[in-house]
């Protein structure tokens, strides 16, 4: 009896361990075909990179005409370059106050970087036909107000002195005519002993500021001619040139 027992026990024990037991493997699973299922991976979260908030952005590409460094003359298109307005902004006309900061008596340079860059956007409004590309460089009405000793000067510059400008820019684009596309700038030249201090209470002025007429804007024509462009009058605001006459001095 007990030998029987012993035997059924023996029995089930064998049978619960083939029940457990792995299929066996081999290079193509348990059924000896190719699995198309790529064994599977620890997968780990990480966060995206991302460009700190306070990071500055990448620069921008410009268009900007820059020179050889060598004295060659540059080559400006009007239309391609009208944008460079954007970048052209004048010295602070204002103080904290919001109130016109006051003239002084310091003589401009021609070599400072507003002026350099004012006689070229002058020489792209021409060759562009845009007299907006240049307009920051035109005389300011924040300093016309103080010097000018007229009844209403802010009409006077807006009704005369721009107005005139903007004439003269579309008439100097038509003088080039088809020479326009491939004009050359050169410089500005200004007339050596013609720069002066004018007085309080000359030429209809409340200021003194510094003044130089009749200089030369040139340029080379498309076929390597030699060329220029009056520029009537100069005047100083705050230590620095500006545009008042291009052509004639109405």
């Amino acid at each position: 009896m007990k030998l029987r027992v012993w035997a059924a026990l023996a029995f089930l024990a064998c049978a619960s361990a083939c029940d457990r037991a792995e299929p066996p493997k081999g290079p193509g699973g348990p059924t000896g075909v190719a699995s198309d299922t790529p064994p599977r991976r620890e997968r780990r979260l990480t966060k995206p990179t991302r460009r700190p908030t306070n990071s500055p952005p990448p620069p921008a590409s410009s268009d900007a005409s820059k020179t050889d460094g060598g004295g060659a003359p540059e080559v400006l298109d009007g239309g391609a370059d009208a944008t460079a307005a954007a970048a052209l902004v004048p010295p602070a006309l204002l103080g904290p106050d919001g109130k016109p900061l006051p003239q002084t008596d310091v003589e401009p340079t021609t070599s400072s970087p507003w002026f350099e860059a004012g006689v070229r956007a002058v020489f792209r409004a021409i060759v562009g036909d845009d007299p907006a590309i240049a307009e920051p460089f035109f005389f300011p009405l924040a300093g016309y107000q103080q010097v000018k000793d007229v009844q209403d000067p802010k009409r006077d510059w807006e009704r005369r002195l721009i107005a005139h400008f903007r004439r003269d820019v579309h008439d100097y684009h038509k003088r080039l005519g088809n020479q326009a596309a491939g004009a050359r700038f050169i410089g500005l030249e200004l007339p050596k002993g013609k720069t002066r201090w004018m007085k309080p209470h000359t030429e209809g002025n409340k200021l003194g500021y510094f003044r130089v007429t009749h200089s030369r804007l040139r340029y080379e024509t498309g076929d390597g001619k030699p060329a220029s462009l009056e520029v009537t009058s100069l005047i100083s605001w705050r230590g620095e040139w500006y545009l008042v006459h291009l052509n004639g001095f109405e």
